[in-house]
Parts: structure tokens; C-alpha cells; sequence
């Protein structure tokens, strides 16, 4: 299947040509950005160093996808899921975990509701 072709990087000025957003040069700056002074601070807190430890020692444990596993697809291991959010009192414990791949654990961000709400009233 033929890819996109590639479009000027995001970042005002930036010549480069990128698959993504930014360049690699600019993303990296763009999260530094972003973690500085777009992320809620709470957050920060949660996911600190101590959960980049858990969350790669969890990984290292199931390296693959359980959602995919229970179908008998193996998937690699992408991203490390909370079944109860921290926002809503769950803890880092591994009976709280799910690892999980990229698709799997956007769809069941989105049934949860934690992304994109399904009932979000706007007012003009």
C-alpha cells in the first residue's frame, strides 16, 4: 500500500519534510513545551518517575496486549492501562494494570468516557 507523502514540519519556519506533526528535532522540543507549561500539574505528579519504573517493569512482565491475548492475537505490549483511573482512586497496583496496544487501549479510553465524552453539551 503506498504511503502519505510527506508534509512540511509543523513548527514556523521548519523546512523539513516529516510523516508526523514535527520534525524530530521539533517534537522533542514541542514536548518539552507541552510538559513545561500545557500539562496539568496533578498529572505530572501520577506519572512520574516512579510510575516510568512500574509501568516498564510491568511491560517487561506481559509483553503482550491482554485484551488481543484473550483473542489469540499477540500483540505487543504499547502502553500500560489503568482499570480504575487514578482519578477516580485507583493506585499503581499491578491488579489495577492492563497492558495494552495502542488501538485497544484508545477504544477503551473512549468507552470509559475519559476521552472524547459522548455527551458533551456545548453552549454558544
Amino acid at each position: 500500500m503506498p504511503k502519505m507523502p510527506r508534509r512540511p514540519c509543523g513548527f514556523p519556519g521548519c523546512p523539513n519534510l516529516t510523516d508526523g506533526r514535527f520534525c524530530e528535532e521539533h517534537a522533542k522540543q514541542e514536548n518539552r513545551r507541552y510538559e513545561r507549561y500545557q500539562r496539568d500539574p496533578a498529572t505530572k505528579r501520577r506519572y512520574g518517575r516512579a510510575w516510568q519504573h512500574l509501568r516498564d517493569r510491568y511491560a517487561a512482565a506481559h509483553p503482550f496486549c491482554e485484551e488481543c491475548y484473550k483473542c489469540g492475537i499477540l500483540t505487543p505490549t504499547e502502553e500500560i492501562h489503568h482499570i480504575v483511573p487514578l482519578s477516580h482512586g485507583g493506585t499503581h497496583a499491578d491488579d489495577n494494570l492492563m497492558a495494552l496496544c495502542k488501538p485497544c487501549h484508545s477504544r477503551i479510553t473512549v468507552e470509559m468516557g475519559d476521552r472524547w465524552p459522548q455527551n458533551k453539551e456545548y453552549t454558544y
